[in-house]
């Protein structure tokens, strides 16, 4: 069957129209059009990702920015959660793991820019939305253009610039963007007293955000000073329920930039007085796309490496032009002196969460392992940070039929394109169902007519057509291209689809295995045997292909390319590591061949042992262990034998939480993944587990 599209039409790109913008100290400008970011006079299609300084500690904030900088995130996002520095009104707290200009300075150091979040309402699953508890006994409204609450938010944006002054980007400094509240979706005369107030105050940026989903008219923002972002959610933990939801519509190439379902809980379904939010105006970014969840304790989901991967690249397909992630990076709840600070129904919030756990089942855990998600998601980063400046110029472009989320038959694809060529982008995944398998597509872009592929299996990639690979053009490749080094293209192959490479000459090679054979068609001309390599020669460039279980260990680092060998390989002040501890080994590309390294350090990984106990002591948070209603409890007496590694700690319950010395170290809600916790947490103190009893009152995937 042959798979078309619907006419292509290039837009009007507008520029200037925007009140945001500006130049660092070296004349590089950052600027936003319609369709994208442009930095320095190029298009630009960064990758953010959310890790929130303040619920880590300072001493691994730069070596968990490395390994975020090793996955292919350009930026990092990072809430200002005022209740973590001000919880006493007018005691205010910069130190230790809550010093943002420290934090500022690794991210330098790492490379990486920085989008600062900076309220002063954060949610974030936050106590109060980050609001300290004083501010909620004022008497005055919240959120609002009051003079009494306006000179409170006047009050803490200036206490967080006396911290980051200096390090704006039109300082040379690494703070791009700046967001002004979040999930304020009916206030737009706020929102614009925010950024004036801000910007009055020294935070000149080139990017104001501000939270753009609501309902399908999207959020009442200042229309020309600030740019909406959107969210994507394969599952909603807020929910008020227990039951399954449907099938989630992000898996289905839909222009609606807009998920109605987040923050529902706190927004209406719809506007009712004929607002329209002008999304013309703006290129498609996203803030929060789920590559992972935090469970409540009503709802408890885990996301795969193939549900966040899927998720992305869809959106990519619709156009997509500033992929950022929450959270990318999970971290832990600080405990407060006059409170716990997370979100919980005592709070007046409809949800319950741990009060430590923040892991958020993201790519970086809590503790900084790496989950699937991690690598896959890299697969796509690294695409965009050597063709970023390509796809950002593309527009998408329906298919002639767009299949919905509950369609399990039909071929789900989109392109993006502009005037000289495209990606098409195909999607053959849809969380908790199994779509049915399609043979013999052939997808006719009107440009390029691909040769019939098969589709089956949990697949989703994206295939390119006249792309041009140095001074070759490229008609078409049934695989995906990954990125580039020097003369040497990588690409991926897809599974149960031959590779085959189209030039515009006539030359038509297929790859199987370290073979390759030329069509007999016009122009085709001999190709040199690659012999170390999976690939070949054409002309003066070289493609190779690598398998997606190698190219999930794909890492750009120093602009060299590393495969890690089942290991997640990054860069630490110049140094190779690996996030796994102890021996390892990867492949370096050195410009003709992979040659591989071993190397690591000693490593005796602790073990653990659990002894059932009588209850040692009445729990400090017991009501974490009570949540819904009274429940038994296990106690378990932990011995570790070194602090070195992981151990896992297995249990059947509702809550779960470690004690050392009598603190309160790690807790979470059962998900039935096995829970992990540092060994260096517990060696060397009196720890102890407890968990509740678990009951039918919760929602639970797998």
């Amino acid at each position: 069957m042959t798979y078309q599209f619907k006419s292509y039409e290039k837009k009007e790109i507008l520029r200037g129209h925007l009140r945001m913008g500006g130049e660092n100290q070296k004349g590089e400008r950052i600027d936003v059009t319609s369709l994208y970011l442009e930095r320095g006079g190029r298009p630009w299609l960064p990758v953010m990702g959310e890790y929130h300084f303040s619920r880590a500690h300072r001493d691994e904030w730069y070596r968990e920015l490395c390994k975020m900088k090793a996955g292919g995130i350009t930026i990092v996002a990072t809430y200002m959660f005022w209740i973590y520095h001000e919880e006493t009104e007018g005691e205010f707290d910069f130190e230790g793991d809550r010093d943002i200009r420290r934090f500022l300075e690794d991210a330098e150091r790492a490379g990486l820019d920085v989008l600062l979040r900076i309220g002063p309402w954060a949610h974030g699953e936050c106590r109060n939305g980050a609001f300290p508890d004083w501010l909620l006994k004022k008497p005055y409204p919240l959120r609002d253009n009051n003079p009494e609450y306006m000179a409170q938010a006047r009050r803490w944006y200036e206490q967080i610039y006396a911290r980051v002054k200096g390090k704006l980007y039109k300082d040379g400094g690494c703070i791009i963007g700046i967001q002004l509240e979040n999930e304020l979706v009916d206030r737009a005369d706020h929102l614009l007293a925010l950024k004036q107030l801000a910007v009055e105050i020294g935070f000149d940026v080139p990017i104001y955000t501000v939270t753009g989903w609501n309902s399908k008219y999207g959020a009442k923002i200042p229309v020309d000073d600030t740019l909406p972002v959107f969210a994507a959610y394969v599952d909603a933990p807020w929910a008020d329920h227990i039951e399954r939801l449907p099938p989630s519509p992000h898996y289905s190439f839909l222009t609606m930039r807009n998920d109605s379902a987040v923050g529902a809980d706190i927004i209406g379904e719809k506007n009712s007085d004929g607002w329209q939010l002008p999304y013309e105006r703006y290129p498609y970014a996203t803030c929060e796309l789920g590559a992972g969840l935090q469970p409540t304790h009503h709802r408890r989901m885990l996301i795969s490496g193939m549900d966040a991967y899927a998720l992305s690249l869809v959106k990519l397909g619709c156009g997509n032009n500033l992929v950022g992630y929450y959270m990318y990076h999970g971290g832990t709840n600080k405990i407060g002196k006059i409170s716990t600070l997370q979100e919980s129904k005592a709070t007046g919030y409809p949800n319950d969460y741990p009060i430590l756990n923040y892991d958020f089942h993201t790519a970086l855990t809590q503790y900084g392992e790496a989950r699937e998600q991690y690598g896959m998601l890299n697969i796509l980063h690294l695409f965009l940070h050597d063709f970023g400046s390509l796809l950002a110029t593309m527009e998408h472009v329906e298919a002639q039929r767009v299949a919905l989320q509950d369609d399990l038959k039909s071929l789900r694809y989109c392109m993006r394109r502009n005037e000289t060529g495209g990606f098409v982008f195909v999607n053959h995944y849809q969380r908790m169902e199994q779509l049915e398998e399609i043979k013999g597509a052939v997808i006719d872009t009107g440009a390029v007519c691909f040769p019939p592929i098969d589709v089956k299996g949990e697949i989703c990639f994206f295939m390119p057509f006249d792309m041009m690979l140095g001074k070759n053009l490229l008609r078409y490749a049934t695989a995906q291209p990954l990125c580039r080094v020097e003369n040497t293209y990588f690409f991926v192959e897809i599974a149960g689809i031959t590779p085959c490479f189209q030039f515009e000459d006539g030359t038509c090679i297929e790859v199987t295995g370290h073979e390759k054979k030329g069509q007999d068609l016009p122009g085709a001309v001999p190709i040199e045997q690659s012999e170390e390599e999976k690939g070949f020669w054409y002309h003066e460039i070289r493609v190779v292909l690598l398998t997606f279980e190698e190219a999930k260990y794909a890492r750009k680092l120093a602009e060299k390319l590393y495969i890690g060998e089942n290991c997640n390989v990054y860069e630490y002040d110049g140094q190779i590591r690996a996030v796994e501890e102890g021996d390892f080994s990867y492949r370096i590309w050195t410009g003709q061949r992979f040659e591989q390294v071993k190397t690591g350090h000693s490593f005796r990984p602790a073990k653990i042992v659990l002894t059932d106990v009588e209850e040692p002591f009445v729990p400090p948070y017991e009501e974490e262990l009570n949540l819904g209603c009274k429940r038994s409890r296990k106690w378990q007496k932990i011995d570790v034998d070194g602090g070195q590694g992981f151990v896992e700690i297995p249990y059947i319950g509702d809550a779960a939480q470690i004690y050392a010395d009598g603190e309160l170290v790690a807790d979470e809600f059962f998900t039935g993944e096995p829970w992990r916790v540092p060994a260096g947490l517990l060696f060397g103190r009196e720890c102890y587990l407890v968990y509740s009893q678990q009951k039918d009152d919760f929602y639970r995937e797998r």
